[in-house]
């Protein structure tokens, strides 16, 4: 249910409706607009009488949300929402670029990789430390270490730090060294883990499950929201389908679905995505195009040395080119990248 206030409502009457709903067994949230507030008022109560909520003072409608994602829909929250990463703004015009390789693989890769991308306008240093492999004999990781590794060659480069959390004993030792947890596509369901980074209030990145619908995806997003955590960053990653001619399908659709659905900024992952190197500047492209708040890139000093995921990054210089590329499109439709050199210097 969403009460939507006057304009200018005093504060004693929003609260006076935020107590009386919290009288009625609702978990209340509040989202202040340029015109209104409005409170999201949660709980299954398909029998409660809205007319209770809309005679009070300073109320000017009552609303119910039938979709299964109160607090991430457009209904409860109308303007778009924007993340703030340690200063950099995600979701608003724009468009950030994070990073660098799949696995944190050693300080001279990483040093390497983060010159590189702050050079060529990335914001945000992306490496796994925890890495999730379906083999339990690939490499898995270098763990804490490979977190003070990314942490120390994000900061001498001006660079933010996104990376994986694999379950909840992980979470304060990577809240140390990160910026934004990374829940991956295989855990957007862990639903225990979404509740935990929640709870630290940290920006979340939410990659969507490779078989999962768009509805299921923000109903993952939902349990992140609901722990009055409202920094959730949407990442497409590509799903899986009967195509085999890529590692996966991006399903660029999903962008402008997902912007007119919630109010949440969603960026594309086109290295995963595709999974093949000369198929990810193209689909950066598109990305761009079809209104993403921002990119996942993967990029290596040595992608056929790399110890994982090398056939999907770029060289050094590849990702030069589509980042004057994506920045050609980001003009186009009246958003902006950061030039080259800006976060370097």
């Amino acid at each position: 249910m969403v009460v939507v206030m006057n304009p200018g409502a005093p504060e004693a009457q929003i609260e006076a409706v935020v107590a009386r709903l919290d009288g009625y067994g609702f978990g209340v949230h509040r989202s202040t607009g340029a015109e209104h507030t409005v409170l999201g008022a949660i709980g299954a109560r398909p029998d409660f009488d809205v007319r209770h909520i809309k005679v009070l003072d300073g109320v000017k409608d009552v609303f119910r949300i039938s979709s299964p994602y109160k607090l991430a829909s457009r209904d409860w929250h109308p303007e778009r929402s924007t993340v703030d990463v340690d200063g950099v703004i995600v979701g608003g015009d724009e468009v950030i670029v994070m990073a660098g390789p799949c696995s944190v693989e050693s300080e001279e890769q990483i040093e390497a990789s983060a010159a590189s991308v702050a050079r060529a306008g990335a914001r945000i240093l992306r490496g796994g430390a925890y890495k999730p492999r379906s083999s339990p004999y690939a490499f898995q990781g270098l763990g804490v270490e490979g977190l003070r590794i990314m942490r120390e060659a994000a900061d001498r480069h001006g660079l933010k730090v996104v990376t994986e959390v694999m379950r909840p004993k992980q979470i304060d030792s990577v809240a140390k060294y990160a910026h934004i947890f990374q829940i991956g596509a295989r855990n957007m369901q862990n639903f225990p883990l979404l509740q935990e980074v929640g709870k630290t209030g940290m920006p979340v990145l939410l990659k969507r499950g490779m078989s999962a619908t768009i509805e299921e995806w923000l109903q993952s997003a939902e349990y992140i929201l609901a722990e009055d955590n409202p920094n959730v960053i949407l990442c497409e990653r590509g799903i899986r389908t009967y195509e085999t001619a890529t590692r996966n399908t991006l399903d660029l659709s999903a962008i402008p679905v997902v912007k007119k659905k919630s109010h949440l900024p969603i960026i594309a992952d086109p290295s995963h995505g595709v999974g093949l190197r000369d198929k990810v500047m193209p689909m950066a492209r598109a990305s761009v195009a079809a209104g993403a708040d921002g990119l996942m890139i993967e990029t290596h000093p040595n992608p056929p040395e790399a110890l994982s995921d090398g056939p999907q990054s770029l060289y050094f210089d590849q990702f030069d080119d589509l980042m004057d590329q994506v920045r050609r499109v980001a003009l186009a439709i009246d958003r902006t990248i950061a030039p080259a050199d800006l976060v370097a210097a």
